[in-house]
């Protein structure tokens, strides 16, 4: 017999929603002074409680980052995949646009959890090596890197423009178990499709782009992760200039 969970006690939904408080307020002070260092003192001032009592739900400022580091992670990782498992499996390189369309939205519309993760470092701050933050990045970052291990799997990923690989990243291949699959020039080509994706992402959320109108920077940015996926080897389907999606429709934008 399987036996039916209780309702969640006050006492824990009340503590939860603080939580949630918490965090919620930091990332608004994040946006309001325009740096991701906050203080304690400050969320306590906003929300009205003593920092004292702050430290009841969290131990110190750096747990508290690593619980905002973890949700973004998480928040990336589900709007990439999400947007990816909406298109056909088929679809190889659609699929690579619409994760990637992903990816910028949500850089876009959480810019404060977007420099948390990838901006500069919050100062005094080390992320521990293992634990949740290692862990969700791995999940979040491993959303992309599903696509290249399909499509090596299916058999339908093609030789990349930059075959020659050099012996230092050949020792992170062969260190990376999850990616066997997936020959070395290969992952190289995944790591090239990557770091062009973050990087014209950067660029536009850091403001960069800001001198081009909306639709321009769509084109661009369209025109950025075509030239990825075509440098990387993803095969385009038959029916591609049909189906591919335009970055700015993503769902949740």
């Amino acid at each position: 017999m399987t036996s039916v969970a209780g309702p969640i006690p006050r006492r824990e939904r009340a503590r939860a929603a603080t939580v949630d408080e918490i965090k919620a307020t930091a990332l608004e002070l994040m946006h309001e002074q325009g740096t991701t260092d906050v203080r304690f003192t400050d969320i306590a001032r906003v929300m009205g409680m003593t920092p004292p009592a702050l430290y009841r739900y969290f131990a110190d400022r750096d747990e508290l980052l690593v619980a905002l580091i973890t949700d973004a992670y998480n928040d990336l990782g589900d709007a990439v995949a999400a947007a990816r498992d909406a298109v056909d499996e088929e679809d190889i390189r659609g699929r690579w646009i619409a994760a990637a369309g992903a990816y910028r939205q949500w850089a876009l519309r959480e810019p404060q959890q977007f420099s948390l993760i990838f901006g500069l470092p919050v100062p005094g701050f080390v992320a521990p090596q293992e634990g949740p933050t290692t862990e969700a990045a791995s999940r979040a970052l491993s959303q992309l890197a599903a696509m290249f291990a399909d499509a090596s799997r299916r058999g339908r990923l093609d030789p990349p423009l930059v075959r020659t690989v050099p012996d230092s990243l050949r020792d992170c291949v062969a260190e990376e178990q999850k990616f066997s699959d997936i020959a070395p020039e290969s992952f190289q080509a995944m790591l090239h499709a990557w770091a062009s994706l973050h990087g014209i992402t950067s660029l536009e959320a850091y403001g960069h782009l800001d001198w081009m109108d909306p639709e321009a920077r769509d084109a661009l940015f369209l025109g950025q992760v075509r030239l990825a996926a075509q440098t990387a080897g993803l095969p385009a389907d038959r029916d591609a200039a049909a189906t591919e999606v335009d970055p700015a429709a993503v769902p949740g934008t």
